[in-house]
């Protein structure tokens, strides 16, 4: 499983005219599904999100985590991030998992994240969305469960 995880001062998601999704501040998360995760790659990505020590303290460190400044989480499925663009122009996504297992592993890791205490907002699992969001600091960590 991989993920993108941004730090932001807000963030959301817009199907056609509609919003599915919004956060204030927080984390937006753009998580992939590979065609061998698990369950308990969802639970460590949702593990990892939460605790990443990501945004500033009082000496303006990054040192402090999602659950400790009560931020919520954008969470939108991004199967591109398994694109495989080393032969030729087109990516090849064959690496990244199709229903039900993507959508059943970004649900879970959803599930997890509201577990431990977060709110998450989500994008629609498998529409064309528009993601907007202002990236704070600018702050991106990539993730892999399998790295």
């Amino acid at each position: 499983m991989r993920s993108v995880v941004q730090r932001v001062t807000r963030a959301r998601v817009i199907v056609g005219e509609r919003i599915v999704g919004d956060i204030a501040s927080g984390l937006a998360v753009l998580l992939g599904v590979a065609v061998d995760d698990e369950e308990r790659d969802a639970r460590w990505m949702a593990e990892k999100i939460a605790n990443l020590r990501i945004f500033r303290d009082a000496e303006g460190l990054m040192n402090r985590s999602l659950l400790e400044v009560g931020g919520g989480v954008l969470l939108v499925s991004q199967f591109t991030l398994y694109g495989d663009a080393k032969k030729g122009r087109r990516p090849s996504f064959i690496t990244a998992a199709k229903e039900p297992l993507a959508s059943d592993l970004y649900r879970l890791t959803g599930a997890e994240l509201e577990r431990l205490g977060l709110r998450v907002a989500y994008g629609e699992f498998g529409a064309d969305m528009d993601v907007e969001l202002v990236n704070q600091g600018p702050v991106t960590i990539l993730l892999d469960s399998r790295a």
